[in-house]
């Protein structure tokens, strides 16, 4: 009997390990593996952004064509578009320095001069309009339906014998509406020189088309605009159109990508994508209806590749 007692009692005890082994080895099995963080080497980078540096002139700026496109183009092109608004002759010095990749401007003579000197392929016009003489509504210098040229000697003659009465506010600030100032004034035989020295008739506001269109309209003075700026800054204006026609008075805008070969560092190749953009037909469409239907005139009409 005691031998029977001792035979189950080992049995017994056999079968305790069994199961205690048994169970050990089922929660081991059942323990999680903990996660394994994968070094910086081993994640793969996302893709970055690509960036472009625009200089663009103030009018495009001013009339909000440029802020209009610039959100089209980004999304195109998944780019991050940096745009530095300045007058055609800065936005080109800009290009020379390689403080940006491209250039959108007004400024045919000194366009040409930087394709010259090698800072790029070409100028590609991509939209025109025309420039304006604008002043207050009783017209106290008499130009109103003047050639530009006459004009130009009428306010200067009458400016000179009645400062107080006529004022005429210039962009001075070597932008593409200041160099067409310029080139006007040439033409009736003045430098700039002579004509910043005339009297205290002449006041030079140093500033982008828009501000300075408010000044002269504060002034009661005269200028010289964009059409486009013009009309989108109408309602905050007391002037009106005086001088609208003459060949000297047409304006195109042109694109212009900075060499790479000759400045270091520019992003040519989407550069390069945002002239195509500004020229396709699409866009090309859009640029010529803006404005027209917020204020009621043509702003910018398209080139579809034939200005030049």
């Amino acid at each position: 009997m005691k031998k029977l007692k001792l035979v189950s009692f080992v049995m017994l005890l056999s079968l305790t390990l069994v199961v205690s082994l048994a169970c050990s080895t089922a929660t081991s099995t059942t323990t999680p593996t903990p996660a394994v963080t994968p070094t910086p080497e081993e994640v793969a980078p996302l893709p970055k952004q690509a960036r472009l540096r625009a200089a663009t002139t103030t009018s495009l700026y001013d009339t909000g064509l440029w802020g209009y496109l610039e959100p089209m183009f980004e999304k195109k092109y998944n780019v991050e578009l940096d745009v530095i608004y300045a007058g055609s002759g800065k936005a080109l010095e800009l290009g020379r320095r390689g403080d940006v990749d491209v250039i959108t401007v007004h400024s045919k003579a000194e366009e040409e001069q930087f394709v010259a000197e090698g800072y790029s392929a070409k100028r590609i016009p991509f939209a025109y309009n025309y420039y304006l003489i604008v002043g207050p509504q009783n017209d106290p210098a008499g130009i109103k339906g003047m050639t530009p040229e006459d004009a130009f000697k009428k306010l200067m003659e009458v400016g000179k014998a009645s400062p107080a009465d006529v004022k005429f506010v210039s962009r001075g600030d070597n932008s593409g509406t200041h160099a067409m100032e310029k080139t006007i004034w040439e033409k009736i035989g003045y430098t700039y020189d002579q004509v910043g020295k005339a009297g205290a008739w002449y006041v030079e506001a140093g500033g982008g088309m828009g501000p300075t269109l408010v000044m002269a309209s504060e002034m009661s003075g005269y200028t010289l605009t964009d059409i486009g700026t013009f009309v989108a800054f109408k309602g905050k204006l007391s002037l009106v159109p005086l001088v609208d026609k003459g060949d000297i008075l047409l304006n195109v805008y042109s694109a212009i990508a900075v060499n790479p070969q000759k400045v270091t560092g520019v992003n040519n190749e989407m550069a390069n994508k945002l002239i195509e953009f500004l020229t396709s037909t699409e866009i090309q469409d859009l640029t010529g209806k803006y404005g027209v239907k917020e204020y009621g005139i043509q702003s910018f009409i398209p080139c579809y590749g034939k200005c030049e």
